[in-house]
């Protein structure tokens, strides 16, 4: 019998927490980076088998413990609905798992609070997909907002982030319902990105804001269906979760933002967008062409294409294809997943959102519930 060459490394071993689209997202980013998919936990032991033998993988978990035992798994993707993310996540840790935990990371700041320390306590690694700050050209503009290129100072941040997967009364899905989804929808979902998008670019976080929600249909389906348009069914049940979101907050250097965030704006289909206007020059990104940037200046304006070739070397390294050839959301994901394996590894990717991340995200969401539920300027907890 042949021995085992030593300098091969076994291929590390992940586990799939869920079986929807974002987990298929998770599986190929995973497979891609190198992993071997050891199984998948899906809602119950016989649609564990099944996504199982559609991803030809060998394993269809019967519940979290056998995911845990498996002396396979090194690393756990927690891709299912909110309300679970805590149990399922801090399970994980504490059976010396590393974890990629979908956002929101908790339901509540509580939650989430408690999943970072735990993360901190454990020295594992434990990160969040907020998976647009991997476009090569936010790397970019980042490198231009820290250089000064906008000038010496922020003077106004605003934008929006616009779907309209909700805007049939007929949709519905387990993000529809607090028991499940959590208190907040469109901006816990959403609006979440936009600000640590925004807030990692700048490096000046918001310290407080004012924030009104709507609900634009008043009851859907009470079962749901696929995420992203999926028609739900059963008797209608009220609707308790926001459809759209406005705010207007300030940063902890005193620079105003506004933002939109919805998932009833029709013909949006992912828009995540905003403008850093400075003291001496404009920034817009658009994540739907998320290849150029435009920078705006008091006599001319410009825009700034991803090149494999120059800039600066974040954008080199994460631009995966020659220029002109579009990269996406998929190559984000694809990044940021290779990042957090690298870690487990011992790198230290820079930009890679953590678990102190997704709490941070945990904390504007509840100022955004509260200033609702007041009516007033709110603090945002650091």
């Amino acid at each position: 019998m042949a021995e085992q060459d030593p300098r091969k490394k076994p291929r590390r071993g992940v586990a799939v927490l869920g079986a929807g689209m974002i987990a298929a997202v998770h599986r190929r980013a995973a497979l891609l980076a190198g992993a071997e998919v050891t199984g998948v936990l899906a809602s119950t032991p016989e649609r564990s088998r099944e996504v199982a033998d559609q991803w030809r993988i060998s394993t269809g978990y019967r519940d979290l413990a056998e995911v845990l035992d498996d002396e396979r798994v090194e690393v756990v993707h927690v891709c299912t609905p909110n309300a679970t993310h805590a149990e399922y996540a801090e399970a994980a840790l504490r059976a010396g798992k590393h974890v990629i935990c979908e956002k929101p990371l908790g339901v509540s700041v509580e939650q989430a609070g408690r999943m970072a320390a735990l993360a901190e306590q454990s020295g594992l690694v434990a990160t969040v997909p907020f998976v647009y700050r991997y476009h090569p050209i936010v790397r970019e503009l980042r490198a231009r907002v820290r250089s000064g290129e906008l000038g010496d100072r922020l003077l106004l941040v605003h934008g929006s982030y616009l779907q309209d997967w909700m805007l049939s009364p007929d949709v519905s899905g387990w993000r529809v319902f607090p028991d499940s989804g959590g208190p907040s929808r469109a901006f816990a979902d959403i609006g979440s990105h936009w600000c640590d998008l925004v807030e990692w670019i700048t490096g000046d976080p918001f310290a407080e804001l004012t924030a009104a929600t709507s609900v634009a249909v008043p009851d859907r389906p009470g079962s749901g269906g696929p995420s992203f348009g999926g028609s739900g069914s059963g008797e209608r049940v009220p609707v308790r979760t926001e459809d759209s979101a406005t705010l207007l907050l300030r940063t902890g250097t005193g620079v105003l933002a506004s933002a939109t965030i919805s998932q009833v704006a029709a013909g949006r289909k992912n828009r995540l967008w905003f403008e850093l206007d400075g003291s001496g020059g404009s920034a817009v990104f658009d994540q739907e062409r998320p290849e150029s940037i435009w920078l705006g200046g008091a006599d001319e304006s410009r825009i700034v294409v991803r090149d494999s070739g120059t800039g600066s070397p974040e954008q080199r390294r994460l631009s995966q294809l020659p220029a002109g050839h579009a990269q996406g959301y998929a190559q984000c994901f694809e990044a940021f997943v290779a990042d957090t394996y690298a870690a487990v590894d011992g790198a230290v990717p820079d930009g890679l959102p953590g678990f102190a991340d997704g709490l941070r995200s945990a904390r504007l969401v509840d100022a955004v519930l509260r200033s609702a539920r007041d009516g007033s300027w709110t603090k945002v907890e650091r």
